[in-house]
């Protein structure tokens, strides 16, 4: 019997005789547009995640930083929607400058706080990026101390040598780092040895569900694993119940991020939480 040959993007013909390609590109197009004005107007913002530590007194361990922008209407638009089309662009290099800047403002008003951020490799690489963060660590000794930099494994396997030149300058500075997306990606547990990695934030594609999910539940034991071993703080994001919240308490995770505990939002989180530590 012969099986029909399902369609692909790929096979599809290029050019605007092809709906879905002109569909594409007129979004991503459209895309750009918008992030490129906000950037122009000064339209970007951070919206700030708890992450919370995983046994008594369960306050916040610090907060994650994720980068926003306006559109011309003035709604907040989440990453999702435009960093897929704008990563590898120099929109997206102005992004990363422009994170790492409202960042280390917040970091720099408020003093009580620690904050992690996003970074790739290509940002190490771009010249305004390094500027923002030398000024900033030239103002205030202490930023570098209350500062997590988030760096995939794929982007670290991407130009090894140059995170890890990056992270031993960045030593003296006390700026700690988390391998973000843990466990997605393929790198040698051996390769651990060669890095400064503070802590690992475990990939939410394996927290969702957990417990429905035997083969997650056995991924997840192994990665906690490999990061005590390696005495590594461990992040489980995607937590949105309870439940999972306590399985990943008994095996040994050490903070929690998810919508259990908050979503991301453009106000200082940290006011109520302050106010509701001191009531508990």
């Amino acid at each position: 019997m012969r099986h029909k040959k399902r369609l692909k993007y790929a096979d599809l013909p290029a050019g605007s005789d092809n709906p879905l390609s002109s569909a594409i590109t007129g979004r991503d197009r459209s895309v750009l547009d918008m992030v490129a004005d906000a950037i122009k107007f000064d339209q970007t913002l951070l919206a700030y995640q708890p992450i919370m530590q995983a046994l008594p007194p369960h306050n916040v361990a610090f907060y994650e930083g994720y980068i926003r922008v306006l559109d011309s209407t003035g709604r907040v638009i989440p990453a999702r929607e435009f960093m897929d089309v704008v990563e590898d662009t120099e929109l997206g290099r102005e992004l990363d400058c422009l994170a790492l800047q409202h960042g280390l403002r917040t970091l720099s008003k408020h003093p009580n706080i620690r904050l992690s951020i996003n970074m790739s490799a290509r940002s190490i690489g771009y010249e305004r990026w390094g500027k923002v963060l030398k000024r900033f660590l030239s103002k205030d000794a202490t930023i570098g101390e209350r500062l997590l930099l988030e760096i995939t494994e794929a982007s670290t396997q991407g130009a090894p040598e140059l995170v890890l030149d990056f992270m031993t300058r960045m030593q003296d500075h006390g700026i700690a780092f988390a391998m973000d997306n843990f466990g997605s990606g393929s790198m040698a547990i051996a390769h651990f040895r060669q890095f400064f990695f503070d802590a690992v934030k475990i990939d939410g594609k394996f927290v969702r569900n957990i417990l429905e999910t035997h083969d997650n539940q056995s991924v997840v034991r192994a990665l906690v694993g490999v990061a005590k071993q390696f005495d590594m703080l461990t992040v489980a994001e995607s937590v949105e119940t309870e439940a999972e919240a306590q399985f990943l308490v008994d095996i040994g995770v050490d903070c929690l991020q998810g919508y259990l505990y908050g979503a991301p939002t453009v106000r200082a989180p940290w006011v109520e939480d302050l106010k509701a530590q001191r009531r508990a």
